[in-house]
């Protein structure tokens, strides 16, 4: 079975650390560390999680390199960054929100995983970017909480 590429925001991260999100964020990393998903890791991801708290930043270092991917912000994502702000799916001061959606379309995540519920996990925010996505011919992008993600034994 192909194993899942999964853009990873950097909510996920600080979920293990959440009182509400730390059992479903541990058994999310859990299972990428087994290798069922290959996570997407951006330049925008690394920067905030170099600005959180240190048990986070820790947490992002104990990850195997080996079950991530790199995604680099590059002229294309730039520009449907902006297209969503232009489409006013976000404000300007959720400029790292719109890169995290535009880096996963660009690099064809089969989904971003993610805890931010207003700006990302939010049904008609969804559709608007996926609105915007066909309009420019990109594919559209699913996006869940790691909730919905992981395997119920």
């Amino acid at each position: 079975m192909k194993r899942l590429r999964i853009y990873v925001d950097t909510s996920v991260f600080g979920g293990p650390f959440d009182e509400e999100f730390s059992e479903t964020s541990r058994r999310f990393f859990e299972e990428a560390r087994q290798g069922r998903y290959t996570l997407l890791i951006s330049d925008v991801t690394a920067r905030e999680i170099q600005k959180g708290p240190p048990d986070v930043r820790q947490f992002f270092l104990s990850l195997p390199e080996s079950q991530m991917e790199q995604v680099v912000m590059m002229l294309e994502a730039v520009t449907l960054r902006d297209r969503y702000i232009e489409a006013g799916i976000l404000t300007p001061t959720r400029l790292d929100d719109a890169a995290h959606v535009a880096l996963a379309t660009i690099a064809e995540a089969d989904l971003i995983v993610s805890w931010n519920f207003r700006h990302l996990v939010h049904f008609e925010k969804i559709r608007q970017y996926n609105a915007v996505n066909l309009t420019l011919g990109h594919k559209s992008i699913e996006v869940r909480s790691p909730q919905e993600v992981i395997h119920e034994d």
